[in-house]
């Protein structure tokens, strides 16, 4: 696997030693799609029920309990860790304490390296092994094994988009030439101090400090992440939006618990969990510490568009990935997301509306809210 010049990795056979048998493209998820067949699922809001894991989590920690559940059998765990240069990757785990690595969202392309050949060797091994990732790695791991396996879970991660690799490093480096120090962690979707409904990207330092929190709408990699500037051009007519997918789960966010249940909706995260397989109703229902409860398949998959519609590419795209690719991080983060008006006013209504604790329902109508803004800024 090479880079290009935006950053993503992308095969690069060695002609040389090419037998032409094209298995390659037999495998490849993209060049070989599967048609989308229908078949019975379910679907449930799921909550871990030990605190701390439910804190370090993007969500609910459905995908730890499901890990746990694998772990407590001497299986496996893979997913997608920060080497010490904050690159993503994909990783294994034995323990639980491996396993917190795969917690909380990481937004840019993972590098697989050799997850695959090492998920082979473990299968046949007899080690029950979880494989979680997106939607079109989990595609391709099967295609690569040949087809599901009895030992094999697979997890896929509703995805918004893939963000360049380059773009995360680049901003990693801008980041820490501000902070005056070296960001040792990075997380995407920090609980503290604001909850779920409000969480924030946030940087610690070689100690674990705090040495930055922002919000969505001021924090430049969410931005850029949120606004489609950055990601993998395929993504933008993805072929594994569907509901009807070939892994035995998928996760996602669930925002708006309240409307599936009011006990759920305590601002410590929840998560959305559908079920594809048999074996996937069998191990969730043996998992053990979640708080869950069944739901309309069909309520929760037609509220979230992203399991089924590909984001739009924005305008600027290119223009944004050459430029990084030939100035500064500083000089082009601050020409494509400066710290305008509008956006100190969205911080600031933002801000002022959680510590009246009216935020809830002001989210709900936060695009009425963005116009408003968008017309005093005007004028």
């Amino acid at each position: 696997m090479e880079a290009d010049v935006e950053g993503f990795l992308y095969p690069n056979a060695d002609k040389k030693l090419c037998a032409g048998c094209g298995l390659c493209e037999k495998s490849c998820p993209c060049v070989s799609t599967e048609p989308e067949k229908h078949f019975p699922q379910k679907a449930f809001i799921a909550q871990h029920t030990d605190n701390t894991i439910l804190h370090e989590s993007t969500s609910g920690g459905a995908f730890t309990a499901i890990a746990q559940r694998i772990l407590a059998e001497g299986g496996v765990v893979f997913g997608a860790v920060y080497d010490r240069s904050l690159h993503v990757l994909h990783a294994y785990a034995e323990t639980e304490d491996g396993i917190s690595a795969f917690r909380n969202s990481k937004y840019a392309q993972s590098d697989l390296n050799n997850a695959f050949s090492m998920v082979r060797k473990f299968i046949e091994s007899d080690r029950r092994v979880c494989f979680s990732g997106t939607p079109c790695q989990i595609e391709g791991l099967l295609k690569f094994l040949g087809g599901a396996c009895p030992g094999l879970v697979t997890v896929d991660v509703v995805c918004h988009a893939v963000p360049s690799p380059l773009v995360f490093e680049k901003y990693i480096s801008y980041m820490s030439e501000k902070h005056g120090a070296l960001i040792k962690d990075v997380k995407f979707r920090d609980k503290n101090p604001y909850g779920y409904k409000y969480s924030q990207m946030a940087h610690y330092g070689k100690n674990k400090e705090l040495l930055y929190y922002s919000g969505v709408e001021t924090d430049i990699m969410l931005r850029a992440f949120f606004s489609n500037i950055c990601d993998r051009p395929i993504c933008y007519a993805c072929k594994f939006k569907k509901r009807y997918r070939v892994s035995d789960f998928t996760i996602w966010d669930c925002p708006d618990p309240g409307l599936y249940d009011k006990s759920f909706d305590n601002d410590a995260g929840v998560s959305k969990v559908l079920l594809h397989t048999t074996k996937a109703r069998e191990l969730f229902s043996e998992t053990m510490n979640l708080r869950k409860k069944e739901i309309s398949v069909d309520a929760v998959c037609d509220s979230d568009k992203l399991m089924t519609q590909s984001v739009r590419e924005n305008a600027l795209r290119r223009r944004f990935l050459k430029d990084l690719s030939v100035r500064s991080a500083r000089e082009v983060f601050e020409k494509y997301f400066p710290d305008s008006v509008k956006v100190k006013m969205e911080r600031g209504i933002r801000k002022t509306c959680l510590i009246l604790g009216v935020y809830k329902p002001m989210l709900k109508s936060f695009k009425r809210v963005g116009k408003i803004v968008k017309r005093m800024t005007a004028t």
